[in-house]
């Protein structure tokens, strides 16, 4: 491990340059989170349930827009495409995005659908319960194509480009596919994070795809793959779907990569998260790292690191949680001395 970490230098180069990139573009689900935080000290006394008394109660953007914020943490100009409802979760939502002077313009209202809003109830040590507000039917065609026309005509100002598939109804095929093809005529590096639900083929040709290891499971063993062997799991997806990277996270067990462009063979990596109190967002965090760190010119492996260093930190924060270049520093250097 201590052999194959990025070095210092790189990892210093990459992260303080993320400030200079040019902007990603995120394309996604997007919704509002809220979470509502106090202290259970008993239980009701109308069934057997525990009585949360609340301390603190916070918005916070959610799903595709997480992603957004996490790399306004870290210095990087995003900008979000997505829908919102015309409802009260779309004006607190877009008040979000302008307090952290947020483009509003990619936001495509949607009169018949609401918008997506989660709610967690939590103490300071754990979840007591989450209540989900959405719409997850299918946008129709109308929809459909407003958000391509819209998304497409961002493509050229910005660097990169991230797909967030959460699997509430936004990405059709046909959404799916000319987000791909307009990527790869503007030569466009487009990262995708799957939803399970999604068919697999859908994502072909995507620059890179960056499942968990259930997910790819389950997405290899719809397109006849026998073996759920990482390896043979990991040819089934960069051969069927078309891939040049492929990372898949496994939690505890860090992340797998294929890079097409490199060596073509399949590398692991451990993860480095040393406390872990809150996955989510975990995800929304790995390809937001992934993505900017190979904008800036990280190769995989080296991208894989960084990423894995900024999960490391989310994972040890309550909530959908994001990090900032100090933070990721100090996370680095820590990782560094264990290794001595």
């Amino acid at each position: 491990m201590k052999k194959n970490i990025i070095s210092e230098s790189k990892f210093k180069n990459l992260v303080e340059g993320f400030v200079s990139l040019g902007p990603i573009l995120v394309i996604g689900d997007i919704g509002l989170d809220k979470y509502t935080m106090g202290n259970v000290r008993r239980i009701s006394p109308e069934a057997p349930v525990p009585v949360l008394e609340v301390v603190e109660e916070k918005l916070k953007l959610g799903m595709a827009a997480n992603i957004v914020d996490n790399l306004r943490t870290l210095g990087v100009r995003p900008t979000l495409c997505g829908i919102i409802g015309e409802d009260r979760n779309a004006e607190y939502f877009q008040d979000i995005l302008k307090e952290y002077n947020l483009s509003t313009d990619g936001l495509i209202k949607v009169g018949n659908r609401p918008t997506t809003f989660k709610e967690r109830v939590a103490t300071s040590v754990q979840q007591v319960c989450r209540v989900d507000y959405e719409d997850r039917s299918p946008i129709d065609k109308t929809t459909e194509k407003m958000v391509l026309d819209c998304a497409v005509k961002m493509f050229e100002d910005h660097g990169a480009v991230i797909v967030e598939d959460y699997g509430k109804g936004m990405f059709t095929e046909e959404l799916i596919y000319g987000l791909i093809q307009k990527s790869r005529e503007k030569g466009k590096l487009l990262t995708l994070d799957p939803s399970r639900i999604t068919p697999p083929e859908f994502y072909r040709g995507a620059t890179l795809l960056k499942p968990n290891l259930a997910e790819a499971q389950m997405m290899a063993r719809s397109m006849g793959c026998r073996n759920e062997k990482l390896e043979f799991v990991a040819d089934t997806l960069m051969e069927k779907l078309e891939l040049e990277m492929l990372v898949i996270t496994m939690g505890a067990e860090g992340m797998a990569l294929v890079d097409r462009g490199g060596s073509g063979e399949l590398k692991r990596i451990p993860t480095l998260a040393t406390e872990v109190y809150d996955v989510s967002g975990a995800g929304d965090t790995s390809i937001s790292v992934l993505t900017a760190s190979l904008l800036g010119g990280a190769n995989l492996e080296e991208a894989a690191w960084i990423a894995n260093c900024a999960a490391g930190v989310v994972v040890g924060k309550i909530g959908t949680a994001t990090v900032n270049s100090d933070e990721l520093g100090r996370f680095y250097e820590r990782v560094c001395e264990n290794l001595q």
